[in-house]
């Protein structure tokens, strides 16, 4: 688990637990799930009515439906890791030891590749995953991704017992859009919660502490053990992985408990890292190195410039941004023209953008406007980094 501020993961069982990523993200503690993470339905006092859960105008499932047809596609993973060591920000504290933690995933096809957080997985020395039908086998880890929260392990099972979910487009997202999520909190696999898209183009905080733009807000119950757990839309597919809440309580235990305000990674960004990780190959993020607005080195929030977003920080100072020249209290006010107006939309335009492409920056620096060129490098593979 990660440091348990405000952000936590959603993580179940006993499993231990800006940005320079686009640009240092802004550090609010989410907290991811890497144990079970689920969600718990919210009724909002509509009780009787299992038809009207799609968006008025389309077409769309029932909770109930949408429960038949992908709980099927939902598993729950049972985790034997290796604790990461002695860190004070864990959230089940340090030390070297075997610890369990659980959360769920999601078929991705009928090959038997399943989808789940990447904080779910660390560090695993055995992964055991079992079906809505009971099925239990062993899971190979084949690849993570901590920049993006996302992994994928496999299971060798009859075609029977894989139910593939279908993705979504994540931009599809609409503030008001219903949703539901499946995961297994606190030990609870199945569970069926739902909610609301409370808000689009969310910007959270990675493993390995780089920003990950574009999540979706969510008002659905999410819990330790809904950590990989897919966040469905009213057509019962796949919006994105739930990863995070935002919370100032906890359980005896240091867990975060749902308060109304959770996060999944975005879908678009999950099946492209997804791809590449069952291709073989490697998983790359453009890199600009600045900690810019919204995250500072020692984790606390910075406010919003008038006019674009203020550099905190260049990191490394020989790093995309270095090179160029940028420097701290420069004003990034544009990127390639589309002008700046926040910090989450500058690290979402970013993640747009690959390694060894050329942007131009538009930036104010005393007063005076500048345009920058920089060569962005691919996201250095750090643990832990901070600003």
């Amino acid at each position: 688990m990660r440091k348990l501020s405000r952000w936590v993961p959603v993580v179940g069982g006993a499993i231990a637990g800006g940005i320079i990523a686009l640009v240092i993200a802004s550090s609010s503690s989410h907290s991811s799930t890497k144990s079970v993470t689920t969600t718990v339905v919210q009724s909002n006092g509509a009780t009787s009515e299992p038809t009207s859960f799609a968006r008025s105008g389309s077409s769309g499932l029932s909770i109930n439906q949408i429960y038949q047809q992908d709980g099927p596609g939902v598993v729950d993973i049972l985790v034997k890791s290796k604790s990461s060591g002695g860190s004070s920000n864990s959230l089940f504290g340090g030390g070297s030891q075997t610890e369990e933690g659980e959360g769920a995933g999601v078929v991705y096809n009928d090959q038997g590749y399943i989808l789940t957080d990447e904080h779910v997985i660390a560090n695993a020395v055995k992964v055991v995953v079992t079906f809505q039908n009971g099925t239990k086998t062993p899971a190979k880890v084949i690849g993570s991704d901590s920049s993006s929260d996302v992994g994928v392990i496999k299971v060798n099972v009859p075609s029977s017992d894989l139910h593939p979910i279908k993705f979504a487009n994540s931009d599809s997202a609409q503030v008001g859009d219903p949703v539901v999520a499946i995961g297994s909190p606190f030990s609870q696999p199945w569970t069926v919660t739902s909610g609301i898209v409370s808000q689009t183009q969310r910007v959270i905080q990675a493993p390995t502490k780089y920003s990950i733009p574009d999540a979706i807000q969510t008002d659905a119950a999410i819990n330790p053990g809904n950590s990989g757990g897919p966040l469905l839309n009213a057509n019962g597919q796949v919006l994105g992985l739930n990863d995070q809440i935002d919370t100032n309580t906890t359980s005896v235990t240091g867990q975060g408990q749902n308060s109304g305000i959770g996060f999944a990674t975005p879908a678009n960004e999950d099946v492209a890292v997804a791809n590449a990780i069952i291709a073989g190959k490697p998983v790359q993020h453009a890199f600009l190195g600045i900690q810019a607005n919204g995250a500072s080195a020692n984790g606390e929030s910075l406010s919003t410039h008038s006019q674009g977003v203020p550099i905190v920080k260049v990191v490394p100072a020989d790093g995309p941004a270095g090179k160029a020249g940028l420097q701290v209290n420069d004003v990034i006010e544009a990127i390639n023209s589309t002008k700046i107006t926040s910090f989450d939309q500058l690290v979402s335009l970013l993640a747009q953008d690959k390694p060894g492409q050329t942007i131009t920056l538009t930036i104010l620096r005393d007063g005076q406007t500048k345009h920058v060129k920089v060569t962005l490098g691919n996201r250095p593979t750090i643990k832990n980094a901070a600003g």
